[in-house]
């Protein structure tokens, strides 16, 4: 699906067209092979550019060709809590040329919702190189708002895994840290490509877009830390609570065991007593009580000597 879109000068507002025009946006979404064709005609843009951002594997990097920049990022994207793992990320590509910018995802990304539906102010689509720094720095925002996002929701894993602790919490905490390798991975990527367009490759650099990709990076390099941080945090939880869990294992499994070894001691007496031959207090008036004696007092011997062990 192909939006055109164009930020007018005279009309101070995002303007949605049907063909592109001089400083427009084009944000492609999952594009069909005959709009692939279309920009790569019109724009003059390499069809590999318009497919390497499709490809849900893809690294960010940059790469520039006849007058073509091609900028991939991988950005955050948020699957649900039902999926296996709830936080993913995905290449975002950013293809400048003379005419307009062309942005390609495989899904729809909030990202670029923010810039079309007015969310982010002081923008606009004829300043290219400023437009493609401010896709950065939402990107990065992006990462820190979904990494407090995670840490909430480690945090009432962790409270109910003081409640109850099972494998079912521990196993919804593995897929957060399952998210924060992923994110780990895509920002140190990111930092380094953004580290080559700081050093002017891509495309010139002016002061004040030097000022923004200045504030990116430090975002970036937040957000790296704060990952580190939450996934160090998580792997410690993750292992302490899984001991928990096996020391309660630990602890049901005794007392079951004792409890058995217990019971099996008035068992042994009865068995015994069940025998088709002369047994002692055969001819006493009271055997049977003096039999549930001997036996009641065994499995209390057995108790108290348990007790003192502390196996209980």
């Amino acid at each position: 699906m192909l939006t055109i879109y164009h930020y007018r000068t005279q009309e101070p507002q995002l303007q949605t067209l049907s063909t592109i025009t001089a400083g427009s946006w084009v944000n492609a979404i999952d594009p069909l092979p005959a709009e692939i064709n279309r920009l790569s005609e019109e724009l003059g843009i390499p069809i590999d550019y318009l497919t390497y951002p499709l490809d849900v594997d893809e690294r960010a990097r940059t790469e520039k060709d006849e007058g073509v920049t091609l900028i991939i990022l991988r950005v955050p994207h948020y699957e649900g809590d039902s999926a296996d793992i709830p936080y993913v990320t995905l290449p975002l590509g950013i293809i400048l040329t003379e005419r307009a910018i062309v942005t390609v995802s495989k899904v729809e990304n909030d990202i670029l919702n923010d810039f079309a539906q007015g969310r982010v102010k002081g923008w606009s689509t004829a300043k290219r190189n400023r437009f493609v720094l401010q896709i950065l720095l939402s990107t990065a925002q992006r990462y820190l708002h979904h990494l407090n996002a995670i840490d909430k929701g480690i945090d009432q894993l962790e409270d109910r895994l003081q409640k109850t602790p099972r494998n079912r919490e521990v196993l919804e905490l593995l897929k957060y840290q399952k998210s924060l390798v992923y994110f780990t991975t895509a920002l140190r990527s990111n930092e380094l490509m953004m580290e080559r367009v700081q050093r002017g490759l891509p495309f010139k650099m002016y002061p004040d877009d030097e000022d923004l990709l200045d504030d990116v990076l430090i975002e970036i390099r937040q957000a790296i830390e704060m990952t580190g941080i939450s996934n160090n945090i998580l792997a410690q939880t993750v292992d302490a609570f899984g001991s928990i869990i096996s020391n309660n294992l630990n602890v049901v499994v005794k007392l079951l065991t004792s409890m058995t070894i217990i019971l099996t001691v008035p068992m042994l007496v009865a068995s015994i007593y069940g025998m088709n031959v002369d047994l002692p207090f055969d001819e006493l008036q009271h055997a049977f009580w003096i039999v549930m004696a001997i036996a009641l007092g065994a499995a209390g011997i057995a108790v108290y000597i348990f007790w003192k062990r502390d196996w209980f």
